[in-house]
């Protein structure tokens, strides 16, 4: 559907059909580089959730008979069709959210590896047995579907992200509802597209778009079993429990607030080089960018110095074009956001070595790659996540130090350590806080084969996303015991 203004407005997949929705108010979706309006989102609310619950809800009598191996077939073709249209979806994905074609051919591939692995259903969801577990009794442990689940996805990878959940949950012979978010949407409308064509049946597989009103309606709604929620830890907080005082399941993966810790024997330049990725890379629109730097001991200026050097090298502009090293942030309002942490940290007292407020345009949503030193634990821009280019330079007086700084803070998804010791690597690895760690390496992202998720403020609930966890979120074990 176009608009009169000749922009398309979009529409929901309802039951294996697209449908328009007739809400009042709508979205504007931006491509952040040039600030142009490239789409319409509706905002539909209670009764658009309901439609798409109810027709998942529908579809799930038959869809569980599906024998798992049948179920994997549909996922073959779906990953056959993405990697058939693996560019266009990254070219998509690089216009509605603005980051690098490089960045983005790198999301969509570990997206469609969450399909591969979800493929592998029919090992994966096994159980167990004994015999004579007493006297003439047998016990067996099997995993069963449960019914609808739904996704509430992040701006931040709006390719990668929703992969991580409904190619499991139908794997599992559930039925899904997927809910994108309104700021970029264009890359689940192509997915789904490609879903439709993969000849999934009605009603597996649903897309509504929509924001807070939709949110909640699948939050409340009786019919949906479980919900998968990325974003923001307020946010998380929320979902995880509203949607467990509805009786569902929930996993709600929160923000961030990554430390980097380099010790003073590190491979310094690799390190450097790893760490100036880590923090402006997606213009540090990711969970696992790295925001503070902990510098220990007399590592501190050739930290700071090397760090200073990279940022201001990096080429700026739309990740669209070949040779960019960084892109926007997602939207005017996003932006001022940034701009107003970086005004906090020199409020704060924090020293400016690379000013990011000197690099960005009247056309597009740029704030350039921003770096602070001397930031203490107490300061905002320590604490708080700003999910944008900033990063902090702190001090640690030694490992145990560092370790302790991290420990303090209440939010614990990914942190690195850069070092050539095996006694540290490994002292930091068995104490640090986050569930998601790294030695030299600046994004501890795990593959899907592993679980992704943090710990502390970071992730509510207990079972994480995609890897062998993601069978058990999906499913309920029946204990059978029998006797003849």
């Amino acid at each position: 559907m176009v608009t009169e203004t000749g922009v398309e407005r979009l529409q929901n997949y309802v039951d294996g059909r697209w449908i328009d929705v007739a809400a009042s108010q709508t979205q504007q979706v931006r491509n952040p580089a040039t600030g142009a309006v490239i789409a319409e989102v509706p905002l539909g609310g209670a009764a658009e959730v309901d439609a798409a619950v109810q027709a998942a809800h529908r579809a799930y009598a038959s869809w569980r008979e599906v024998p798992p191996i049948q179920r994997a077939r549909y996922l073959f073709e779906f990953k056959n069709l993405l990697e058939k249209n693996f560019e266009e979806l990254a070219a998509t994905l690089t216009r509605e959210h603005g980051k690098t074609l490089h960045e983005s051919r790198g999301s969509v591939r570990r997206g469609i590896e969450c399909v591969e692995v979800a493929a592998g259903a029919p090992s994966l969801l096994m159980g167990m047995a004994i015999e004579d577990v007493a006297t003439g009794i047998d016990c067996e442990s099997i995993r069963q579907p449960l019914g609808v689940f739904a996704c509430i996805a992040p701006f931040n990878f709006p390719a990668m992200v929703p992969l991580w959940f409904y190619p499991f949950a139908v794997a599992c012979g559930n039925t899904f509802v997927c809910k994108p978010s309104e700021q970029v949407p264009l890359c689940q409308r192509f997915m789904f597209q490609l879903i439709e064509d993969a000849g999934f049946p009605p009603g597996v597989l649903n897309l509504v778009n929509g924001g807070k009103d939709v949110v909640n309606a699948i939050l409340e709604h009786p019919l949906v079993e479980g919900v998968s929620f990325v974003g923001s830890s307020p946010v998380a907080a929320h979902v995880y429990r509203t949607a467990a005082e509805h009786g569902k399941r929930v996993q709600a993966l929160g923000g961030a607030k990554n430390f980097l810790v380099v010790m003073p024997d590190a491979e310094m330049d690799k390190a450097l080089d790893a760490i100036t990725e880590s923090a402006y890379g997606c213009a540090g629109q990711r969970c696992l960018a790295g925001s503070v730097v902990l510098a220990v001991g007399d590592a501190h200026d050739r930290v700071r110095d090397g760090l200073a050097q990279r940022a201001r090298a990096l080429v700026m502009g739309d990740g669209a074009q070949e040779g960019t090293d960084m892109g926007p942030v997602i939207s005017a309002t996003h932006r001022k956001k940034v701009l107003d942490y970086i005004d906090k940290g020199v409020a704060e007292g924090a020293n400016m070595v690379v000013d990011g407020r000197e690099r960005t345009s009247e056309e597009g949503f740029f704030v350039g790659p921003t770096l602070f030193d001397g930031v203490t634990p107490d300061m905002v821009i320590a604490k708080e996540e700003i999910f944008g280019p900033v990063l902090c330079v702190s001090t640690a007086r030694d490992l145990d130090d560092a370790l302790e700084i991290i420990r303090q803070h209440p939010l614990a998804n990914a942190t690195s350590i850069f070092t050539t010791s095996g006694k540290h690597a490994r002292d930091f690895k068995y104490r640090v806080t986050a569930s998601m760690t790294a030695v030299n390496l600046g994004v501890a992202a795990p593959m899907s084969f592993f679980g992704f998720g943090g710990a502390k403020g970071s992730f509510f609930g207990d079972l994480k996303a995609h890897g062998r966890e993601a069978f058990d979120f999906f499913t309920d074990k029946k204990i059978v015991i029998s006797r003849w």
